[in-house]
């Protein structure tokens, strides 16, 4: 089996305000709903120092800034696309 592909979540106070609680039900849910829990490590993360920029995501060591709902999943999408 490859290795699995590292999500973090940003669990700072910022973007905790700034939506990540919801990012937080977003993600699992989309992880739940594509059956890909043997090929993704999700878990949060401190403070990435980014905080003006939030909420933050980082996916295989790329982060993303200003992170929605909508674009939580399509950087999903496109990660897990096959």
């Amino acid at each position: 089996m490859s290795e699995k592909v590292e999500v973090v979540i940003c669990l700072g106070s910022s973007c905790f305000a700034r939506g990540n609680k919801g990012l937080l039900k977003t993600i699992s849910q989309y992880i739940k709903d594509n059956n890909i829990q043997e090929r993704i490590n999700f878990h949060g993360g401190h403070c990435f120092g980014n905080c003006a920029e939030g909420p933050i995501l980082k996916v295989a060591g790329l982060v993303y800034t200003n992170v929605d709902e909508q674009k939580a999943i399509d950087i999903l999408n496109s990660t897990f696309e096959n």
